[in-house]
């Protein structure tokens, strides 16, 4: 049986956190797959013939042959099942409460704490960026957030369910919109995002913005 052809649509900034959410899916799964871009800045997202010109007009896109997904959540969780284990390797959770609960945080993640999305914006995390002291709507939100880290990350563990699911790169780098920005976070949470950051598949999708630079 030949393999579908796989194309990932991002941002030529290689700066979405929800294409490095994609990127990580694919490359944790083993799917191969071809990556194009789009400067969103000179507004080729919004010119017809790409295949997001139908859906959101906006990264990333996953094009699995004739068939194109929008909104990465969704391109995650269909391609936990398109590319089903143990053929593929799995990136939810086993454990159907689990893979509940992570959907949940990613979910939680794409449409709330905006303050922190607003005032840590992602040049922070892949451009080295540095923001003005957090307002007090993005201190708030930030003392959610590691609330949040704190319930679910289990004593003496890096990972939210035992081992590494999607969620957690996706939490990571929430996380990091503060850390990389040297505002003040606890230690135990410091350390998860850090820990999460080292992931090969992470490492891979910042490294596309260095040979891009190059």
């Amino acid at each position: 049986m030949s393999q579908p052809s796989v194309t990932l649509w991002s941002d030529a900034n290689f700066y979405s956190p929800y294409v490095m959410s994609v990127f990580v899916a694919l490359t944790e799964k083993g799917v191969p797959f071809s990556l194009e871009t789009l400067d969103l800045n000179s507004g080729e997202h919004q010119r017809a013939g790409w295949p997001g010109a139908g859906l959101t007009r906006r990264v990333p896109v996953l094009v699995v042959d004739d068939f194109a997904l929008s909104e990465s959540s969704a391109i995650d969780e269909y391609l936990e099942e398109r590319f089903t284990p143990p053929t593929w390797e799995r990136i939810y959770p086993h454990n159907p409460e689990n893979r509940a609960r992570a959907r949940q945080i990613q979910a939680w993640l794409r449409s709330d704490l905006m303050p922190i999305r607003e005032e840590r914006p992602t040049d922070v995390v892949f451009g080295g960026a540095t923001k003005p002291a957090l307002t007090p709507a993005g201190e708030a939100q930030a003392q959610r957030l590691i609330e949040a880290v704190e319930s679910l990350l289990p004593p003496g563990q890096q990972n939210l369910f035992g081992e590494w699911c999607i969620a957690d790169t996706d939490l990571a780098l929430m996380v990091n919109r503060l850390v990389l920005n040297g505002d003040k976070v606890p230690e135990r949470v410091a350390e998860y995002a850090t820990f999460q950051w080292q992931r090969a598949s992470v490492q891979q999708f910042i490294a596309l913005k260095t040979r891009q630079a190059g």
